[in-house]
């Protein structure tokens, strides 16, 4: 542990931050999976919620700064495909 005030400072708010990014990483996992579950399903209407979830998610991603913009637009990309690949 370090012993310059700053430096504590520093380690808590590094702490809260990880813990914060984590967390919204494991949302990130949870939506896209949602999405997959939707596509084996075949249910192209809830697939659709799922995707936009999901995209909203990236994008949010990016804009924190836990990805970078072409993860998030490959993934949004092999998402699309997979809910337009299913038929009505």
């Amino acid at each position: 542990m370090a012993n310059m005030k700053q430096q504590i400072k520093r380690y808590k708010n590094d702490n809260e931050k990880r813990l914060a990014n984590n967390s919204f990483k494991s949302s990130l996992k949870t939506a896209i999976k949602a999405v997959l579950t939707e596509v084996e399903a075949g249910n192209k209407e809830a697939a659709l919620v799922a995707y936009n979830t999901a995209a909203s998610k990236l994008d949010a991603s990016v804009t924190k700064g836990i990805h970078h913009k072409n993860y998030a637009n490959r993934q949004k990309s092999r998402l699309a495909k997979l809910v337009n690949s299913i038929e009505k």
